[in-house]
């Protein structure tokens, strides 16, 4: 119930809120929340078909390492819009979230830059289908959890 609520107040407009920090606290949190996304081998039902567009648009981009002079040059932001509209029916698709700027480092602040959604999940799903975050997903994943009956 708590999240609904959450989720309710970030839909407001943000006049009404002045310097709230709860707000801000729930806005970083989903912000994490969409950044650690980055792990998991599937990340929407539209993997292929983002994976194929992203790549049909951006043949050359390497995306290892990014900048925003990379991603936010006013040639690729009309790029990047036109790749966003492709997949306006996306929930999410334009929301803003926190994308590890180099896929060999860890998410930090200083390795963070703000993306739109759609283009995380671009980026990602190359990163991840292209060995890219093979490194940093051995080094981060998950401890195994031990069955009760090996414990």
């Amino acid at each position: 119930m708590e999240m609904m609520h959450g989720a309710s107040l970030l839909s407001r407009p943000a006049e009404e809120f002045g310097n709230d920090t709860l707000v801000e606290e729930m806005w970083a949190a989903k912000a994490l929340e969409h950044a650690e996304v980055h792990f998991n081998l599937k990340l929407t039902p539209y993997d292929d078909q983002i994976y194929a567009t992203f790549r049909q648009d951006f043949p050359d981009l390497h995306v290892g390492r990014l900048t925003d002079d990379i991603l936010k040059s006013a040639t690729a932001k009309l790029k990047w819009r036109q790749f966003a509209e492709k997949f306006n029916k996306l929930d999410d698709y334009s929301y803003g979230t926190l994308m590890r700027a180099d896929a060999s480092r860890e998410f930090s602040p200083d390795n963070s830059i703000f993306v739109f959604r759609v283009q995380f999940l671009a980026i990602e799903i190359a990163r991840n289908r292209e060995g890219l975050n093979d490194e940093a997903y051995e080094k981060h994943k998950p401890a195994r959890k031990v069955p009760e009956e090996e414990q």
